[in-house]
């Protein structure tokens, strides 16, 4: 959770913590003993001037509050209520809106804990708290800090590594030959395409939306009759389009800077557990306001500056207009743009790339119209009129958000396999939805910013059919042995195999594979077969297109099941590995990592014998770990197959 917390304040903050340029806080630590079970903990700090430390009460919907908690999972001491805190001050923020409570120059905490053993001389406590710069900067910090209880001075000392840690870290190098392979070309570009067109897609159907169809005529008319020359007109309307397409890919900057900590970072943010569900309530607060049950909008005061600041002129004064439909337009677009950031961090291969391809097609979409109406302004005259069928486009844009919903609840079950959303029980929510979906279509239900009752028109009517026909698609995909596997939608219910009903194995389509490598490799040296060595992840949608539209091709299924060892390692399980096969993983620059589940340790072996963080990832190897191609990702039937003859020695070749 707090590296979701993290997250969402990177993601308002385009300034990087390497851009200030001294430490806005310092800590310093001592204890305090009441008696022999208790003791009080406590952090001074000196705040550089300027700044401000949030206290524990900050109000919820404002800056971060600080958090104290222990390190260790079983503390043998428990924490005493809140720490008490030296004086603070309250200031009201015009940005949130609220009254918030913070340190300035210096704070005090005074943490109370009681131990549980009384064998334990030292004790580690965690600072979760956020400092930001008046007017500017917020910056979040997570440290641990080592307090002794007996007065000694406490050194901390290098990590240990263990022998084990040692020998495990050296494991996880195979000595591959031919890598050379690995350096040939991927596919990422395609995939990016693919994501812009994506956002493409929802930037129009945000201009379909009450907050900012009314806007595009308005907007238009501005530019073209604010200048006496025609042709400034058009070009400040087309800059204005520019600036709108800049600041969403500017939203996407932050994600960036978090990728180059860690390839796999966004990788483990996007398979939390708590983030799924997070995303999952998110999307779901999202579908009822587009249901017209509330508003979703920022706070008023972010408008209203940003109007006034675009009276300014020039260039600097049409960024602010474009910044301002952004703020105004939000209850509209911010549900589309929450679904397009869970989409990407829930993406496989570059994420933070893909984020930004998805926000540049985002924008493209919305800034399409106003250069092309100030170009062709008698275009104007040809867009429909203002009316309830925004109303309408916002509810059933709230369906498909409840839709998207439960794919997040699904990749956190899946991670876990808690079973609760297997594949019939997620299909089964999706009829259900659909169902409500055709019955408001046909106006057997309302919402509440819905007009008077008037005649179906042809569209909702064309849209409401449409609907039907797609329940009726679902309904096989509930039963044991369904007439069709519904791969138009692969990739967003569960996987095949993940059933209410028994299976004959839990690999795809009921194909042998091994989760493990060492054991897979040892089946393929006894069979004397080569290896398909398939990274893979439970919440990956283009692993699911991969095994349900392209393995399930008769000519590969046969390949697979005949010809190769498969061995399908699951990068995002968070089944914890068994203790003792946890350790600490001794990166090339000395650092470590903790090897704690299952996913971390085979994202880690990809990473490090392949060097890409992306999924699907497919190699062919040998047993003498010779690689036979270049690695394949996300690709078609033809070029799989083709692919797929390259690994299988001469003579067993048909």
């Amino acid at each position: 959770m707090k590296k979701l917390i993290t997250l969402l304040v990177l993601f308002f903050t385009i300034t990087s913590y390497a851009q200030t340029e001294k430490e806005p806080i310092v800590w310093k630590t001592s204890v305090q003993k009441i008696s022999d079970l208790e003791y009080d903990l406590v952090f001074s700090a000196v705040i550089l001037e300027n700044w401000h430390l949030y206290s524990q009460y900050n109000p919820e919907g404002a800056s971060l509050p600080l958090e104290i908690s222990a390190v260790d999972e079983k503390p043998d001491f428990k924490l005493i209520g809140k720490a008490k805190e030296s004086k603070t001050d309250k200031e009201y923020s015009d940005v949130w809106e609220k009254e918030e409570i913070f340190f300035k120059y210096k704070a005090v905490l005074t943490q109370r804990i009681q131990l549980t053993n009384t064998n334990i001389t030292v004790i580690k406590l965690n600072l979760f708290y956020q400092v930001c710069k008046v007017g500017g900067v917020c910056i979040p910090f997570d440290d641990d800090y080592t307090f002794s209880l007996d007065g000694a001075v406490v050194e901390e000392k290098p990590v240990e590594i263990s022998e084990r840690s040692i020998t495990l870290s050296n494991a996880m190098k195979l000595d591959l030959k031919n890598t050379h392979l690995l350096e040939e070309e991927s596919n990422e570009s395609s995939s990016l395409l693919y994501i812009f067109l994506l956002g493409f897609v929802g930037g129009l159907l945000a201009l379909l939306t009450p907050c900012v169809f009314p806007m595009i005529p308005l907007t238009v008319s501005f530019f073209t009759k604010q200048s006496k020359n025609k042709a400034k007109g058009i070009t400040n309307a087309i800059l204005y389009g520019v600036f709108i397409i800049l600041i969403y890919v500017l939203l996407s900057v932050p994600f960036h800077l978090i990728d180059g900590l860690d390839p796999n970072i966004l990788n483990d943010i996007s398979t939390n557990v708590w983030l799924n569900i997070f995303f999952f309530a998110i999307l779901v607060f999202f579908a009822f306001s587009f249901f017209g049950y509330y508003e979703i909008t920022l706070p008023s005061s972010w408008g209203n500056k940003m109007d006034s600041a675009s009276s300014v002129g020039g260039l600097i004064g049409i960024f602010f207009m474009a910044l301002t439909l952004a703020i105004v337009s939000f209850s509209c677009t911010g549900p589309i743009l929450g679904s397009l950031l869970a989409g990407s961090l829930n993406a496989t291969g570059n994420q933070a790339m893909q984020l930004s391809a998805g926000m540049t097609g985002f924008g493209a979409a919305l800034a399409l119209p106003f250069a092309l109406f100030a170009l062709f302004p008698s275009w104007l005259n040809s867009l429909p009129k203002s009316g309830g069928w925004l109303n309408t486009t916002k509810v059933v844009l709230g369906f498909l958000e409840l839709a998207f919903a439960f794919k997040f609840l699904s990749n956190a079950d899946l991670v876990v396999r808690f079973g609760l959303l297997k594949r019939e029980v997620f299909i089964g929510i999706w009829i259900v939805l659909f169902i409500g979906l055709a019955l408001y279509l046909f106006k057997r239900i309302k919402f509440p910013h819905d007009g008077p009752d008037k005649k179906l028109s042809f569209s909702r009517v064309s849209f409401g059919v449409l609907t039907v026909a797609f329940i009726i698609y679902l309904i096989p995909g509930t039963l044991k042995n369904p007439t069709w596997n519904l791969k138009l939608l692969s990739g967003f219910p569960p996987p095949q195999f993940y059933s209410v009903y028994q299976q004959e194995s839990e690999c795809p389509l009921g194909l042998n594979c091994y989760k493990d490598f060492d054991a897979g490799l040892a089946v393929a040296k006894a069979e004397n077969k080569p290896i398909l060595l398939d990274f893979t992840g439970w919440a990956c949608v283009n692993c699911r297109k991969m095994e349900e539209n392209v393995w399930s091709d008769d000519a590969i299924y046969n390949i697979l099941k005949k010809e190769y060892i498969l061995i399908s390692l699951y990068v995002d399980d968070r089944k914890k590995l068994p203790k003792e096969e946890q350790f600490e993983f001794i990166r090339s620059n000395g650092n470590l990592k903790r090897i704690r589940t299952i996913g971390d340790k085979w994202a880690t072996f990809q990473i490090v014998n392949f060097q890409t963080a992306s999924q699907p990832y497919y190699v062919l190897l040998n047993t003498d770990l010779e690689i036979l191609a270049p690695p394949k990702q996300y690709t078609d039937i033809g070029d799989y197959y083709n692919w797929l003859k390259k690994g299988i020695p001469p003579k067993l070749k048909k």
